[in-house]
C-alpha cells in the first residue's frame, strides 16, 4: 500500500497506548467447530492480505513527522489458536481477559486473531462452539469501524471500510476555530445549542483500578431489550444495575452518568472519528422517564456535535505540528487525578449488522466487545448487535465493583435489568 500518514488524533491514540492500553477486543461466537481449523485459518490469512489496512504496520520516523501506515506481510503468528484448559464459556472469557493484558506493538502488527475451539456453554449454542477474538490497534479506529475488518476476515461479501478524508492543513485553522467558538458561545446563550454536559462527582468506578480484571457478557435478543434504540435501552439497564450495585456497597449513585463515544458528522477525517460525550443515567426516575431523559441527553449531545465550531476545532487540532503533539503526549501523566469526570462508566455501541458470515462453516451467533480501562475508569461496557442478538461486554477491575465476586454480582443485576420490553 502507499504509505498513509496517520491523522493527529490517530497518532495521539497510538502514542497514548503505552500509558493507557487501548487495543480493541471484538469477540465473535460461532455455532460449531471447523472440521479443518488450519484450512480455516488459511482462508482468514488470505482475506487479511486482500485488505491494505490489515496488511500494514506503523512506521514512526521520528520527532519531526507523524507516524505512517506502510505495507507489511501478514504473518501466520497473527492467527493464534489457543488450547483452553477450561473449555467452558467462563473459562474462555478468562482467557480473553488475560489476552487484554498483552497489548499489540503497532510497529510489528496492527491486529491479532485469537481462536478458541470446542467452547462449551456459549450463549445461543447447544453444543461445542468456536470463539474468535479480533484484537486490533485503536490507531485503526474504534469498534464501530474495526468491526468491518472483522467481518472481512470472516468472509462477509462486499465489505467497504469507511473512507478517510483528512481536512486541509490550514495555517489559520486556530484563528478560525477561535472565531467559531465565539459563535458557539453566542448560540449557547441564545438557547440555540445545548450547553456542555455537566461533569459528574467521582464514584468507586472512577478510582484507580486495582486487583484482578475480568470480562463478562450479558446477552439478550433485540426484542427483549425494548426501548427506542439499543443504545438508550442499554444505558437504562446499566443505570438500574449499576445504581443498585453501588447502593449495596454504600455509595450514592444519584448523580450517576455515563461517558458515551459518539460518531462525529461526516466527512470522516481520521480512523478515530468520534468524541466522548456525557449522558445522565437518572437512576431515581421511573423506567419510562429515564428512557426519555437519556434519549433527550443523547439528542442534545448530537446537536452540539453538529455545530460548525466542533468541525473547526477538529481542523485546528489536525493542523497541530507533529513535534508539538508528540511533546505533549510524552508529558502526559496518567496518574494525575481529576476532581470530576464525564461519566462514572463508559457505554459504547457497535452495530455489526446482519449475522451473515461464518468461521469454517460455523455460522456466527454472537458478537461482543471489551473496552480498555483507564486510571479514571474501572468499569466499561460495549453494546454489540449482530443479527437479532445483542450482547453487553463488561470489563471491570475488582476494585470498581466491590472486590472478589463483584463482577458476577453486577452481571446478574445487568441481566435482570435488560428485558425492558
Amino acid at each position: 500500500m502507499t504509505p498513509r500518514r496517520l491523522a493527529p488524533i490517530d497518532a495521539q491514540t497510538l502514542w497514548l497506548a503505552p500509558k493507557i492500553p487501548n487495543d480493541t477486543f471484538l469477540l465473535f461466537g460461532f455455532d460449531g467447530v471447523p472440521t479443518d481449523l488450519q484450512r480455516t485459518l488459511d482462508d482468514v490469512e488470505a482475506r487479511a492480505r486482500s485488505c491494505p489496512e490489515l496488511s500494514s504496520c506503523v512506521v514512526d520516523h521520528g520527532s519531526l513527522h507523524y507516524p505512517a501506515l506502510v505495507g507489511a506481510d501478514v504473518e501466520r503468528s497473527q492467527l493464534v489458536a489457543h488450547d483452553l484448559r477450561d473449555r467452558t464459556w467462563a473459562g474462555c472469557l478468562a482467557a480473553v481477559s488475560a489476552s487484554i493484558g498483552h497489548q499489540l506493538d503497532a510497529g510489528v502488527e496492527l491486529w491479532r486473531l485469537h481462536v478458541f475451539a470446542d467452547v462449551i456453554g456459549m450463549p445461543g449454542v447447544n453444543g461445542p462452539g468456536t470463539v474468535a477474538v479480533l484484537q486490533i490497534s485503536h490507531a485503526l479506529g474504534g469498534g464501530g469501524r474495526t468491526s468491518a475488518h472483522a467481518a472481512l476476515l470472516f468472509g462477509r461479501a462486499g465489505v467497504v471500510l469507511p473512507e478517510i478524508h483528512p481536512g486541509p492543513s490550514r495555517r489559520l485553522a486556530g484563528l478560525r476555530a477561535a472565531r467559531a467558538h465565539r459563535g458557539l458561545l453566542a448560540d449557547e446563550a441564545a438557547g440555540v445549542v445545548p450547553a456542555p454536559a455537566p461533569v459528574r462527582p467521582l464514584l468507586r468506578t472512577n478510582a484507580l483500578p486495582s486487583g484482578p480484571r475480568s470480562v463478562r457478557t450479558v446477552v439478550c435478543s433485540r426484542a427483549e431489550l425494548g426501548g427506542p434504540t439499543v443504545t438508550v435501552a442499554a444505558l437504562s439497564a446499566v443505570s438500574t444495575a449499576l445504581a443498585g450495585h453501588l447502593r449495596a456497597l454504600g455509595d450514592d449513585p444519584s448523580t450517576l452518568g455515563a461517558e458515551v463515544p459518539m460518531a462525529k458528522p461526516p466527512p470522516r477525517q481520521a480512523y478515530n472519528h468520534f468524541g466522548n460525550v456525557g449522558v445522565g443515567l437518572y437512576p431515581d426516575e421511573t423506567q419510562s422517564d429515564r428512557l426519555g431523559r437519556i434519549a433527550d441527553d443523547l439528542a442534545a449531545r448530537r446537536r452540539r456535535a453538529d455545530h460548525p465550531a466542533m468541525r473547526a476545532s477538529d481542523l485546528a487540532f489536525a493542523a497541530t505540528p507533529a513535534p508539538l503533539l508528540r511533546w505533549g503526549m510524552a508529558r502526559f501523566d496518567p496518574n494525575v487525578r481529576a476532581p470530576a469526570v464525564t461519566g462514572n462508566t463508559v457505554v459504547s455501541s457497535v452495530n455489526c449488522g446482519a449475522a451473515d458470515f461464518a468461521f469454517g462453516g460455523a455460522p456466527v451467533v454472537l458478537a461482543a466487545a471489551f473496552a480498555g480501562l483507564s486510571p479514571m475508569m474501572g468499569l466499561t461496557h460495549v453494546v454489540v448487535g449482530i443479527g437479532d442478538t445483542v450482547a453487553i461486554g463488561v470489563h471491570a477491575a475488582e476494585s470498581a465493583l466491590g472486590g472478589p465476586g463483584g463482577i458476577d454480582e453486577y452481571a446478574e443485576r445487568l441481566g435482570a435489568a435488560l428485558p425492558l420490553a
